[in-house]
């Protein structure tokens, strides 16, 4: 099964699509994974693989979500009743696995994210030098030299994790920048003179660019670091795109993407306290006209026996 799922993560990271890789690196007994079990969740929610029952499963599917939103490996420690204590591993997660009689696993989910694509349109020693430095920097680079310019741009998904730098020195800036600025392209700057600068952006409101489409503009682009070669020049926009990538928040859910969608709403197991995320959980049951969600079918059947008792804990 790891070859199975290793052999698709490869496939996965050609293709560009993202996923995260969950592995069981501990356990205490009882537990019915072991170390080294691992499992591939895609963004949709789709598991591939195994690591663990019905109490493992919700909390490590929501955790990968999570990883493939801020970008970031964690440790999660699932602690059965009776187990937690002091000295346990710094830096871990912690949810309780209250749905068998005991055991503890510690899993570590890594996301696996395409490279952030720089998008590069026009020619000049400034595009020559950020492509070799956008590379080396972790960037899928793509060359737009020219016509058709529009068909080239639409080759290319323009997320809020891509950036474009327009540099035609004034052969199609409006242009390409009115495209650009109608996609989701998380970074759009101008090689530009201020005053040019501005020239376009009156030109661009002129043409009917709304407003809050150009305030996405960086222009002139690039950090204000005295830059005067176009080596500098090409450092201090590489450095500004940096920037912005770091500052955002969630880097890795589009607006409308099933990652986000699956983020979007969670619930309270009543029984044994864990999160649900409600789109995907399995188990409910409905009292009084409102739904109550589980992390598995145990937890459902203990609630259902007295529902009015663990009802009152939910609050509002």
């Amino acid at each position: 099964m790891s070859d199975e799922l290793l052999a698709l993560a490869a496939d996965l990271q050609r293709r560009g699509e993202p996923f995260a890789l969950a592995t069981v690196v501990r356990c205490e007994r009882p537990t019915s994974a072991k170390p080294g079990a691992k499992a591939l969740i895609r963004p949709d929610g789709t598991i591939s693989g195994w690591v663990g029952g019905a109490c493992a499963e919700p909390v490590v599917l929501r955790e990968a979500l999570a990883a493939l939103r801020d970008g970031q490996p964690r440790l999660i420690g699932l602690v059965g009743d009776g187990e937690r204590g002091p000295g346990r591993t710094e830096g871990m997660l912690e949810f309780p696995m209250t749905c068998h009689s005991g055991g503890t696993l510690e899993v570590y989910v890594e996301p696996y994210l395409p490279k952030p694509l720089l998008v590069l349109v026009g020619h000049g020693p400034v595009v020559e030098t950020l492509a070799t430095l956008g590379g080396a920097a972790g960037h899928s680079v793509r060359l737009l030299r020219g016509a058709p310019l529009r068909e080239g741009l639409a080759a290319h998904e323009l997320t809020r994790r891509a950036a474009v730098v327009v540099a035609t020195h004034g052969d199609f800036d409006e242009e390409a920048l009115a495209w650009i600025l109608e996609s989701e392209a998380g970074y759009v700057s101008l090689v530009a003179s201020r005053r040019r600068a501005a020239v376009i952006l009156e030109r661009l409101r002129q043409r009917g660019v709304p407003a809050d489409r150009l305030g996405r503009l960086k222009a002139p682009a690039g950090l204000d670091i005295g830059a005067v070669t176009p080596e500098e020049i090409a450092v201090s926009i590489l450095a500004e795109i940096i920037q912005h990538g770091r500052s955002e928040k969630g880097p890795a859910a589009e607006p409308g993407s099933a990652v986000a969608a699956a983020a979007a709403a969670e619930a309270r197991d009543p029984i044994c306290g864990m999160s649900v995320d409600v789109a995907m959980a399995a188990h409910r049951s409905e009292v009084s006209g409102r739904l109550v969600y589980f992390c598995c079918r145990a937890c459902k059947d203990t609630f259902d026996r007295d529902p009015g008792r663990h009802l009152a804990g939910l609050g509002g």
